[in-house]
């Protein structure tokens, strides 16, 4: 792998609020940081794409108290199999429960299946978090 060296040109007030944030993210240089807000980016153009196979997690926070709840998420879940690589359920406390769901598939699919469950009735809160199987990055 080649590694290319090239410059940039920024504002001075921007340089400085980046190496704040690189420092604060605790980045080894400036070109580790550009490598990753780089790669973000590109994870993102993955995601716009319908062919592209991505990976993801879905997180979840319900009451195991809600009627019929889990039933319903384990029946998406099912539904869903082919998409749902693993499962985490947590105990939060005696009535709230959390779930990590990881998800692999076309961004289009585990978009719907994030949806689906994200917006089941008595889910309190929900997110998709995206990221790339890493076939496409160095």
């Amino acid at each position: 792998m080649a590694i290319i060296r090239f410059g940039v040109s920024l504002d001075k007030i921007l340089l400085e609020r980046f190496d704040s944030l690189i420092a604060k993210k605790g980045y080894a240089n400036r070109s580790e940081a550009i490598r990753d807000l780089i790669r973000d980016s590109l994870v993102m153009e993955e995601w716009e794409s319908s062919t592209s196979e991505t990976v993801g997690s879905i997180t979840i926070v319900y009451s195991h108290d809600t009627r019929e709840l889990t039933d319903t998420l384990a029946d998406l879940q099912h539904h869903y199999y082919d998409a749902i690589i693993s499962s985490m359920h947590i105990h939060l406390d005696e009535h709230n429960c959390l779930e990590v769901i990881v998800v692999k598939g076309k961004a289009k699919d585990i978009k719907a299946i994030a949806d689906r469950l994200i917006g089941t009735k008595g889910v309190k809160h929900g997110k998709l978090s995206i990221t790339t199987t890493g076939k496409h990055l160095r």
